[in-house]
């Protein structure tokens, strides 16, 4: 007897949005051209029109979730996943930022490869993010732990840096899929599966960190994450110089705290106290270039960064550390249960 084929996957893609209209528009318009069963925007506060021009959409498989505030782009994943299960429970999740979108026919190709069998057990996959044109973009170039892989901490060791550890241009050439532990929110694509093994992320991060923590989380707990180069995205964003400080100011606070975070757990017992050393070192110099008052500023928000990820704080306000940045005093202590509250207008989601 014929067996009737199974019915096909139902994929939605959740996008995260904040003050940046323009590229949402290009970004949705992209995504309602491929075959996508569900497009879900997280708005998140926006105050450019945002808002207002996605209630002027009407295409049926848009759903827009309205945040009563810019909790950023952490709890913005959040809220979009968790919602999205609850709602239209997909096979399929692929999270993006609003200025990144699938490659045109990205989205056949992944139904393609899913009925051929191409990715045998992925509960994940990574996309090969570029830039629009066409040069890779490092901040979505996915990698493998060092720390559980002999060779590659060795490359590290030897003062191989951060290419010792994130995959070669060559993988991006290539056919085959290669497993990874870890990857951006950039064309990330995660089953029902996956989502049941690694939860959600965490939206308490704010911004940075948070699709690096939850991939890593996946993968150790046992979860199959796959770079898939055939699988493309694009990234229409600004460039920045490895290792510079990021601006606005404020954004330092997260940096360093989310990085503890991610250090800790990529290293696991050998953070205490061996890493953690070489990294305060290296953090406590950093702002030697700033203008005076901004290197105070700077150092200032390391330290608190610092403080609250030892004790493992994850509930200090974002009016804080707005404060902080911008020269006010010290920061008094978090309030417990302390939210976001509404970002600046630099904020990346």
């Amino acid at each position: 007897m014929i067996q009737p084929d199974p019915s096909p996957p139902v994929v939605a893609a959740v996008v995260v949005t904040f003050n940046r209209l323009a590229h949402l528009e290009k970004t949705l318009t992209r995504l309602l051209a491929e075959p996508l069963d569900h497009v879900v925007v997280v708005e998140n506060g926006s105050t450019d029109g945002t808002r207002e021009w996605l209630a002027g959409q009407h295409d049926p498989r848009l759903l827009v979730i309205e945040m009563p505030q810019n909790g950023g782009g952490a709890l913005g994943f959040e809220v979009g996943m968790r919602e999205t299960g609850r709602r239209l429970d997909p096979d399929w999740m692929v999270l993006m930022d609003d200025d990144a979108r699938p490659a045109t026919g990205a989205i056949v190709r992944f139904r393609q490869g899913l009925a051929e069998g191409r990715w045998p057990g992925a509960e994940a996959l990574a996309a090969a993010v570029r830039f629009p044109g066409g040069r890779i973009c490092e901040m979505n170039r996915p990698w493998v732990n060092p720390f559980g892989d002999l060779p590659v901490f060795l490359r590290v060791l030897a003062g191989g840096g951060r290419a010792a550890f994130h995959i070669p241009d060559s993988d991006y050439d290539a056919q085959a899929p290669r497993p990874l532990d870890g990857t951006s929110f950039v064309g990330f694509f995660v089953s029902r599966a996956g989502v049941a093994r690694a939860g959600y992320p965490d939206g308490r991060l704010f911004i940075y960190g948070d699709d690096v923590l939850y991939s890593l989380g996946l993968t150790q707990a046992g979860g199959r994450l796959l770079f898939a180069p055939d699988l493309e995205f694009e990234h229409d964003c600004a460039t920045q110089t490895a290792g510079a400080m990021p601006r606005p100011l404020w954004k330092v606070y997260y940096l360093h705290r989310n990085a503890w975070f991610v250090y800790r757990r990529v290293a696991g017992r050998l953070f205490f106290p061996p890493l953690m050393a070489l990294m305060l070192l290296k953090w406590l110099r950093k702002g030697r270039l700033l203008p005076p008052a901004e290197r105070r500023i700077c150092r200032r928000l390391i330290r608190l960064a610092v403080r609250d990820a030892f004790r493992g704080e994850l509930g200090r306000s974002h009016a804080q550390i707005m404060a902080l940045a911008n020269g006010a005093g010290t920061a008094a202590a978090p309030a417990n249960g302390a939210g976001t509250g509404p970002a600046a207008a630099g904020d990346e989601r």
